[in-house]
């Protein structure tokens, strides 16, 4: 290539926390901002420096010298500190749509109050790259994406294997997502650390840029080359200008400039050749030796995960349409704050569980910090609207409404405690009060709908209890009161709610759904011997011994799962069962599983691991001393909806081990459908030629489906987000995970992955005809929900008791996914994203739609067709709700 010009571009890959916990490493990225300026001041040849693509260092650095903000401010300015677009690199896999995006919003909207904002996805160091990046950022107004991982570059003299989709000539590629979108991809194909220390001594700079020059040329398009000087958490090179001036003394034939982003992508488009390789979709190393995916970082330190599902579906399917339903105050700051704390959980070595154990401490702090916050605005608005149900036609003064949230078709058990006596402290002292609430003698109870309608139902004496309340007017509220738990079978259409009333006398009875150890609906009938045995109604087809726990042993690591060699799976024991509930509508069954696996590996492992063996060459084994694990698993089935929901408790006292639940199906296809971010992904359950890894883990957010031509098994799940296809025909999903050290590039013991404390785990399976799995694919995103439910007071008011508040196809339509209703960002209207899960055009409108980008502002779609996997994001007047 004639007339070389190599772009240097000064940055540090910061994880904020990994190695070290995040106020470790904040330490350092003060001195790292503090020197950096000074070179601003001082080297007038030291242009820019990249922020690694995230604005949360800005915050980081001047929580500790804020007395620097205007000197941030001008470096910003002049273009010597380079900003956004995210506010913190994320995992994509492990965090939801939803999260994903927000990140990118929040990020673009911290760099509008710095004014500027480099407008390049940067995806240094993600695991794996999920296959809407490419419409994602389109619908943000970008139009680059840079990365580390998820394709082979094989040079432009070697020959692109014809089955092969994930390599390129080039290290500069068009990325084509699942809707069609593209993107120009830049791999960072000798790793984003290529130009780091460049030395400055003559002779070793020679030596330097001869094998850097080669390894650049071996995969460049064009004569604009891209060097990142930089890596994790690497100080500012000091001399860098010194070190350019040697390069271009050395290599008069080389131009070599210090450069940004902005400048690289500008002349590498300039000077594309006219054919580039296209890779398409998710990039995650798939035609690899399937070692190094870092896959098995979804199944580290589960907790984490379920913890995040739990809270960003708390923001964004509980509190942001409540928000709407009830009509209540916006709590935007309030929001804000719950999305960056929340995000803050987000960094690939955040999320993915694969840090020191401080780390992951000081996570779940954040994630209760999130879910208080969460809760609290919340009740805000469930306490200002409770006030405005028109109940005054229930026959009784115990009441209480049910709402669904969600934006999703939901069947589900909900409990709510109710007040059936009070005794404020103001009339009589609290021990009194105690004593007359517990003195009580509570009638016989049964629900009905406020039309009259008996409810299936169960009621608890709960006993006295103090509460007290916070009125916005007034000082605390503290009472005694005598509480009863009401749960009953609801079944709400999306964004509804309904109430019900506690009336005194027995409700008649009506046999249950279980009987001499069936259950039978219109959908499945399963029996329970020595094992369950599950006959799917729509397809007649039987599965038997269809949902087991497997274990086996892990001397891996937190990135990795490797099993001891010579070792064989250990399946747990179905010893009993229990009825719980049955009635007309639902029956809950406890089954009691007994899983013994040894307590850890041997006593070799420890010994390897600090040697620093790599795990593919330990020799350890699973120790012969041996502990039992029970497992504890409500089943619950309706007698109207297919799904068969499930919630397993276990106290994890074992080390170096993962427990899988097993479904077994009747499938022949050689593909599954799996929930990706904002995408049904159809993956081959086999991996490529090249893949040596025994294991085949993959990622998924709420579902995995084996299906053929006729029928169909749907998992769905909540936060638990690894699986492997088994054969063809089974489906694995790890419940836990357990193992003792960090890995990558040191010794970094980490007690607490081992994960030795109380689970729940909740899952659901769904046997469907093959036509009909959009419809599970919807009642498993349903299941990511739970309903939300307040006791009320019987009196008149302007909002009716039973209602539903926005008509629309994409909440009604199987194959179409909704995933937000918020409030707009200008608070001017409503805004509903949703997705097309299938391969058709699907029609959402038959009128005109207002249609807005990722940041909201407007986009050009005329048509009220939704192409296969388009994401779409529509702006609703506030009068249209």
């Amino acid at each position: 290539m004639e007339n070389v010009v190599v772009h240097i571009i000064s940055h540090s890959h910061w994880d904020r926390e990994w190695y070290l916990p995040f106020e470790s490493h904040r330490m350092q990225l003060v001195e790292l901002f503090d020197n950096l300026f000074d070179l601003f001041e001082n080297d007038p040849e030291f242009k820019s420096f990249h922020l690694d693509g995230q604005t949360i260092v800005l915050d980081d650095y001047l929580e500790i010298r804020p007395e620097n903000r205007d000197k941030v401010q001008r470096y910003i300015d002049e273009g010597k500190l380079k900003i956004g677009p995210f506010y913190i690199l994320q995992d994509d896999y492990l965090i939801s749509s939803e999260a994903n995006v927000r990140n990118t919003l929040i990020g673009q909207a911290e760099c509008a109050k710095w004014g500027k904002s480099t407008q390049i996805g940067y995806f240094p160091d993600t695991f794996g790259n999920m296959g809407q990046a490419p419409q994602i950022l389109q619908k943000l107004g970008i139009h680059v994406a840079a990365f580390g991982r998820g394709v082979k570059p094989i040079g432009f003299d070697n020959q692109v294997l014809g089955d092969e989709q994930f390599t390129s000539q080039f290290s500069e590629m068009y990325w084509q997502g699942a809707d069609g979108s593209r993107v120009l991809g830049i791999l960072f194909a000798n790793w984003y650390s290529n130009g780091n220390e460049i030395p400055v001594d003559k002779d070793e700079a020679l030596a330097f840029w001869k094998q850097k020059l080669a390894d650049v040329r071996d995969y460049a398009s064009t004569n604009q080359w891209l060097m990142m000087n930089g890596c994790d958490h690497q100080p500012v090179q000091r001399n860098l200008s010194e070190a350019i001036r040697v390069a271009n003394e050395l290599f008069p034939d080389v131009t070599f400039i210090h450069s940004s982003f902005d400048e690289y992508v500008q002349a590498v488009e300039s000077a594309l050749p006219e054919q580039l390789s296209t890779v398409t979709g998710e990039l995650t190393s798939q035609e690899t030796d399937g070692w190094y995916t870092l896959a098995n970082t979804s199944s580290s330190r589960i907790y984490l995960k379920q913890a995040f599902q739990e809270n960003s579906n708390l923001l964004e399917q509980v509190v942001e349409p409540l928000t709407i339903i009830t009509g209540g105050h916006n709590h935007k700051d309030q929001l804000t704050y719950a999305w960056k704390t929340l995000l803050q959980n987000a960094p690939h070595d955040s999320i993915c569980g694969c840090s020191v154990d401080d780390v992951h401490r000081e996570m779940e702090v954040r994630f209760a910090k999130v879910n208080q916050v969460g809760n609290f605005v919340k009740t805000n608005l469930l306490n200002e609207w409770k006030g405005k149900l028109a109940t005054q036609k229930a026959q009784s003064e115990h009441l209480f409404t049910v709402i669904n949230t969600g934006l999703h078709n939901k069947v589900d058990t909900v409990s709510t405690i109710v007040d059936v006596a009070v005794c404020p402290f103001k009339e009589l002292h609290p021990t009194e009060g105690f004593k007359k609430m517990a003195a009580l003698t509570l009638p016989d109870y049964h629900v009905e709908d406020l039309d009259g309608h008996l409810v299936e139902a169960e009621i608890e004496d709960l006993g006295a209890s103090f509460g007290y309340t916070l009125p916005k007017d007034k000082f605390r509220q503290p009472y005694i009161a005598r509480q009863v738990r009401v749960t009953v079978p609801v079944h709400l259409v999306p964004l509804s709610w309904t109430t019900f009333q506690l009336l005194e006398g027995k409700a008649p009875h009506h046999d249950g759904l279980f009987q001499n150890g069936v259950i039978d609906t219109p959908f499945v009938t399963l029996s329970i011997d020595d094992g369950l045995t599950l006959y799917d109604k729509t397809t007649n087809e039987a599965y038997e011994d269809f949902l087991r726990f497997e274990d086996r042993g892990d001397i891996g690591n937190e990135y990795i799962y490797f099993q001891p060699k010579g070792t064989e799976p250990i399946y747990a024991e179905l010893t009993a069962y229990e009825v719980l509930e049955n009635n007309a509508r639902y029956a809950k069954i406890l089954l009691k599983h007994d899983l013994t696996i040894p307590v850890s590996a041997d006593e070799q492992l420890d010994a390897e691991q600090r040697g620093i063996i790599e795990f593919m060459n330990r020799k350890a084994s699973r120790s012969e001393e041996m502990t039992t694990i029970p497992l504890e698993t409500e089943m619950t089935i309706f007698v109207d909806d297919p799904q068969i929901r499930f919630k397993t408790r276990f106290t994890n006292t074992a080390k170096d081990h993962r427990i899988r639940l097993l479904v077994k199906t009747h499938n022949t296809r050689p593909s599954n459908d799996s929930e990706s971010i904002y995408e049904v992904v159809t993956r081959p359950n086999k991996p490529a030629a090249s893949w040596e890894n025994p294991e085949n883990p993959q990622h998924q957010q709420a579902f995995v489906s084996l299906y053929d031509d006729v029928k169909g098994v749907t998992v769905a799940n909540k936060g638990l987000h690894e699986y492997e296809i088994l054969g063809d025909d089974m489906i694995a999903v790890t419940l836990l995970r357990a193992s003792g050290e960090l890995g990558d590039w040191g010794y970094f013991p980490t007690p607490e992955a081992q994960c030795l404390r109380d689970f729940e785990v909740e899952y659901a399976v769904e046997c469907h005809q093959a036509q009909g799995r959009f419809s599970a694919y919807r009642r498993a995103k349903a299941l990511q929900t739970p309903m939300t439910s307040l006791q009320v007071e019987k009196q008149e008011g302007s909002v009716a008791a039973s209602g539903s508040l926005l008509k629309h196809t994409a909440l009604t339509h199987p194959q179409v996914c909704p995933t937000a209703f918020k409030v707009a960002e200008n608070e001017e209207g409503y805004i509903l994203r949703y997705y097309n899960m299938s391969q058709e055009n699907v029609r959402v409108s038959e009128g005109q739609q207002t249609v807005v980008d990722l940041l909201e502002q407007p986009y050009p779609v005329h048509t009220g067709l939704l192409a296969p996997q388009e994401i779409r994001t529509e702006w609703i007047k506030k009068e249209e709700v």
